[in-house]
């Protein structure tokens, strides 16, 4: 009996030992609630929300130089890049023909002269003669009309003559303003036709220190912008340099592609450097809210919904009340929920949403205080932490 009892004890003992061991075990291996969430704090902070648009920057003034009468190109005065002043030369055209007809009409000019003087001879002398009834009424009326004929053809030649002229002018391409050659679109020896289009030479932008930027904004954000709003933008050539431009027109042309419709935004820009050349992509950020000092929590946090059943009923249940409040309350604001980490536990909390960057969003409560957490994620529980075996993460030792 003795044996037996004294076997009994030491059973006793490694029963107690064995759950000792698993208890100390589990208290071991009991998951923390970082394990269990990420969290991320809710801080205090401003925040902007702003609209966004791809744009093209062009200069203000961009005039295409062009040729009013046909030729072939004899001299290039202007390249790329050359600055000008308004009327200086650019370009000529040969000017062979031009000169030529400008002699052929000069002569029909002196030709009409001589006939209109001899007309006006002749009509002198027959009205001397009509006075000495020596020639009939008719033949003096003939004389007076011959002598307007000629002046008349006289005229016609001189506005033939001034016509040539002008053309002989126009073979001689200035530039209308004053500015910069960004484009040269002829060569020597080329021939150009100006027949119902006008050929483009050149085109002169007119000062590069002021350009805008040409950005189309879908019709659910063209109510957010207003001329004089400040708008930031960046270009690939300069990455990590900012830029500012001020909304100068909202434009009320709509544009519809595919169903969607668009309006074009001009914001001027002040280009000092003349870092910003003509046609660069900008990336522009137009703000049209700012608060500062408010409460912000991750946008994570809004969109995080819990996987136990326990909440999902909690939700549930809470929805009836939200709805009620969303229908009572109209004051700008947006409804949302997030869970807080309290006691070791996620607790629901009923926020209202202002603005967002889409990164945090401002959030009015008096239920949460800076610095306390938030969920924004489940930590996946199927992963096994660095340097487990194969038993798991809750088995107890075996013991052997």
């Amino acid at each position: 009996m003795k044996k037996l009892a004294t076997h009994l004890i030491n059973i006793a003992l490694i029963l107690a030992f064995l759950f000792g061991a698993y208890y100390v075990y589990q208290l071991s291996h009991k998951k923390k609630p970082e394990d269990l969430y990420r969290l991320q704090p809710v801080t205090m902070g401003d925040i902007e929300q702003n609209v966004t648009a791809n744009g093209t920057i062009k200069p203000v003034t961009l005039v295409n130089v062009g040729t009013q009468v046909s030729g072939r190109v004899k001299k290039i005065y202007a390249d790329y890049n050359d600055q000008v002043k308004k009327g200086q030369i650019l370009l000529e055209l040969e000017d062979e023909l031009f000169k030529a007809q400008i002699a052929q009409s000069l002569g029909n000019v002196k030709n009409n002269e001589a006939s209109v003087e001899l007309a006006k001879a002749n009509e002198a002398r027959m009205r001397n003669l009509f006075q000495q009834e020596y020639v009939s009424k008719q033949e003096l009326d003939q004389a007076t009309q011959a002598l307007k004929s000629s002046e008349a053809q006289l005229s016609t030649t001189k506005a033939q003559l001034k016509r040539d002229q002008t053309n002989y002018g126009y073979s001689i391409i200035k530039s209308p303003v004053s500015g910069v050659i960004v484009d040269r679109e002829v060569d020597v020896g080329q021939t150009v036709a100006a027949s119902l289009q006008t050929p483009t030479l050149f085109k002169v932008a007119q000062d590069l220190s002021k350009m805008q930027i040409d950005t189309s904004y879908a019709e659910a954000d063209i109510g957010r912008i207003q001329v004089g709003q400040t708008a930031k933008f960046n270009v690939d050539a300069f990455p990590n340099q900012n830029f500012e431009g001020v909304v100068k027109q909202i434009r009320l042309n709509p544009t519809n592609t595919a169903n969607v419709v668009t309006y074009n935004v001009v914001i001027s820009v002040d280009n000092p450097e003349q870092l910003l050349l003509p046609g660069m992509t900008a990336y522009v950020n137009i703000n049209f809210a700012k608060h500062d000092n408010v409460l912000l929590v991750p946008n994570a946090a809004l969109r995080y919904r819990p996987k136990n059943e326990e909440m999902k009923l909690a939700m549930k249940k809470d929805k009836k009340s939200d709805d009620n409040k969303a229908k009572t309350k109209n004051d700008g604001l947006g409804f949302g929920k997030v869970y807080v980490l309290r006691n070791n536990k996620p607790e629901m909390i009923r926020v209202k949403t202002s603005i967002t960057n889409g990164k945090y969003t401002e959030i009015v409560t008096s239920d949460i205080k800076p610095n306390e957490f938030v969920i924004t994620a489940d930590m996946a529980t199927d992963q096994k932490p660095a340097g487990s075996n194969a038993q798991g993460p809750n088995r107890p030792p075996r013991v052997f």
